[in-house]
């Protein structure tokens, strides 16, 4: 496999097409000024030794030596050979509560961006693990399939947004079960869902849910965000979401039931406030988990080609060097360099 670990540099090639007009300019300004001497028939035979070809051969030379050099820059590879690598580490599945519930801003910065923030600081404390997510509301789908790829991890958590699944709700059991489907066969490695939402359960069988994945050693770990109090909920424009009878929407964090699904789950249940305990606890559960050997890693090493690259333009160099402007007696045989 062929690739460019720096392709942004191919956009410098982009001004070769302007010093080929440059030089296009040059040359027939050249030209103009040769006829002022008189007859350009006439100069041309009183410059017997002047090259037509050779100017042009020789800018041609310079033009395919700079374009290669912007090769180079961009730092051509090949993928030339397959490795693997043995990981010990665990299986996580984030199952991430997307709902409208989730904007409401009794966590600083909203229950959504905290829980997001907690999600990206635990993923730096992945070193061999797998992670993989899911996001859930009336509905659920996987946003990222499991992966040691961390960066990937932390890129799709930005994107995240309440937007992204129609039907809203809160189905914590459709979010157990897609997660249980996600994990690799593996039965020596430790394997938890971790469950981040306001326990707004509007769908049922969360509990029974969190039992089957326990059945299967899988722990479900609960982060509860928010508060008992209750928090309005943000909508776009300004203001705050009502009912129908014209009443604000008021979401409170549902502890009773988080703690009933991790306690099903065999997991733990963690309160998600402004402070860093919520993330150093379940840092500290996470780390206690069985480590297994997860299944090889396989990617492709590139080797960097720029060398042979180089090679080419010091060769396009010295022939350019070579070539003079003036004919002479050896190289007026080939018509060409005339």
């Amino acid at each position: 496999m062929f690739r460019f670990e720096n392709p942004i540099f191919l956009y410098l090639l982009l001004i070769l097409p302007l010093l080929w007009m440059m030089w296009r300019v040059s040359r027939r300004r050249q030209k103009k000024d040769i006829g002022k001497f008189g007859d350009p028939q006439l100069v041309e035979q009183m410059m017997e030794n002047r090259s037509s070809y050779r100017p042009m051969v020789k800018f041609w030379l310079l033009m395919a030596a700079l374009a290669l050099l912007i090769v180079m820059l961009a730092r051509p590879q090949m993928g030339s050979k397959i490795s693997s690598e043995q990981r010990q580490g665990i299986e996580a599945i984030i199952a991430l509560d997307i709902s409208n519930s989730m904007l409401a801003e009794d966590v600083k910065p909203s229950r959504l961006d905290r829980c997001k923030m907690i999600v990206e600081n635990m993923v730096d404390h992945f070193v061999d693990d797998k992670v993989g997510m899911i996001v859930f509301a009336g509905d659920a789908f996987v946003q990222l399939p499991i992966t040691t790829d961390y960066v990937s991890a932390k890129m799709f958590m930005q994107n995240i947004s309440p937007s992204l699944i129609a039907s809203q709700g809160t189905d914590i059991a459709t979010a157990i079960d897609l997660s249980m489907k996600c994990f690799t066969a593996d039965d020596n490695t430790g394997k938890a869902i971790i469950i981040i939402t306001d326990g707004e359960d509007h769908e049922g069988g969360a509990l029974e849910a969190a039992k089957a994945a326990a059945d299967k050693g899988i722990q479900v770990f609960v982060l509860g965000v928010g508060n008992s109090a209750g928090a309005p909920i943000p909508v776009q424009g300004g203001g705050y979401m009502t009912d129908n009878t014209g009443e604000t929407v008021m979401t409170r964090l549902n502890e009773q039931m988080c703690q009933q699904i991790a306690d099903a789950g065999k997991g733990i249940y963690i309160h998600v406030d402004n402070t860093s305990k919520a993330q150093e606890k379940l840092d500290e559960h996470i780390a206690k988990m069985q480590k297994g050997e997860l299944n090889s890693v396989i990617y492709s090493e590139y080797d960097e080609q720029y060398q042979a690259v180089g090679i080419i333009v010091i060769l396009l160099l010295i022939i350019e060097v070579c070539i003079l402007e003036r004919k002479n007696k050896f190289i007026n045989k080939f018509k060409f360099f005339k």
